[in-house]
């Protein structure tokens, strides 16, 4: 097990390095390969409205007249150790790990994200519960009902969560719950764990609830399927011979190997959610990293737009990293593979 982790853990890391040669390329190597000048490129640091001595300035001090490689090794020396950005009379010092600094709202980059990751955080959180929960439990409940009018409703069910976009549900059930109902008077209020608790649950629970109907619909149907697949293998008829209880055989024998596709997306689903949860957050106004990104993209703010990339591929990298561990927990064969 120990040397599995091992594994998985330096590919990890080099897939982390990878990500960011891709990252760094697509923003400063891309560019210049489809003509793009490096007084462009600085243009993206300042915002639309800079003139042309500001560029300039920008252009010399972030280096981007050097090589491309020497480039890329002062990013990633940024990020291991921090960087110091010279603005003539006076020097400003970005702590590791620096993602660059905003020079159109003057501050680094990092604490920005620290401010939106815990909004984002609570949202992936409380929705994957809900989702993994309510979907599993559909589909194990529909494939035992097959035919049934159980699964058909829980199927048509989930046809319709799948189909919705979360713009059209969310916007729906702000309209019928927020704000016709008044359930949900606080629905994208955001306010802090440790400040009020149960202000914080009431805020996310409408965005909660709408994400994981969207989610859980998948699942339900994912489980469903491997179900049925499951529930005609021999070792199952062998339990079943064997004289196990039903229920021991559906949980330990049965559901345990239906999870290993559900765990793939799900590692997937979380992942993305935690880099930037863009249509979610924008539909109910909630400050975190997705509508960062949407902000930064509209204000032309590149080093904000790179650290929120970043970020998502690192979270996405991680949770694809504790899938693999898991795997190993619900299928000891995955160890010797």
């Amino acid at each position: 097990m120990v040397t599995f982790l091992i594994r998985r853990l330096i590919a990890a890391i080099a897939l982390l390095i990878i990500v960011s040669m891709v990252t760094f390329a697509i923003f400063f190597l891309v560019p210049r390969l489809t003509g793009a000048t490096t007084a462009d490129l600085a243009s993206r640091y300042v915002g639309k409205s800079a003139g042309p001595q500001a560029i300039h300035e920008v252009e010399v001090r972030l280096g981007l007249n050097r090589p491309v490689a020497i480039q890329y090794w002062n990013f990633v020396k940024g990020i291991i150790i921090g960087a110091h950005y010279d603005f003539g009379p006076s020097k400003v010092y970005c702590g590791p790990p620096c993602f660059g600094y905003s020079f159109i709202n003057q501050t680094p980059v990092w604490p920005d994200l620290l401010d939106r990751a815990p909004v984002t955080l609570s949202l992936a959180a409380g929705a994957a519960i809900i989702w993994v929960i309510f979907g599993v439990t559909a589909g194990v409940i529909s494939a035992l009902k097959r035919g049934t009018a159980i699964d058909r409703v829980s199927m048509g069910i989930a046809l319709a969560g799948v189909s919705l976009p979360i713009f059209f549900t969310g916007l729906l059930s702000l309209a019928i719950f927020r704000d016709n109902l008044n359930w949900f008077p606080n629905a994208g209020t955001y306010v802090g764990l440790t400040q009020n608790p149960l202000q914080w649950a009431s805020a996310l629970a409408l965005p909660w609830v709408t994400l994981a109907f969207l989610q859980a619909a998948l699942y339900a149907r994912l489980t469903r399927a491997g179900m049925l697949e499951t529930m005609g293998e021999d070792y199952i008829r062998t339990a079943r011979a064997k004289g196990l209880p039903e229920r021991t055989v559906i949980v330990r024998h049965a559901l345990r190997s239906t999870l290993t596709p559900v765990l793939t997306i799900f590692g997937l689903d979380l992942g993305i959610l935690l880099g930037g949860a863009v249509l979610t957050e924008s539909t109910f106004s909630l400050p975190g990293l997705g509508k960062f990104a949407i902000d930064s993209i509209n204000n032309n703010d590149l080093p904000r737009v790179l650290g929120v990339v970043m970020v998502g591929a690192f979270f996405i990298v991680l949770c694809n990293l504790v899938v693999d561990i898991l795997y190993a927990v619900v299928d000891p064969r995955v160890r010797l593979s």
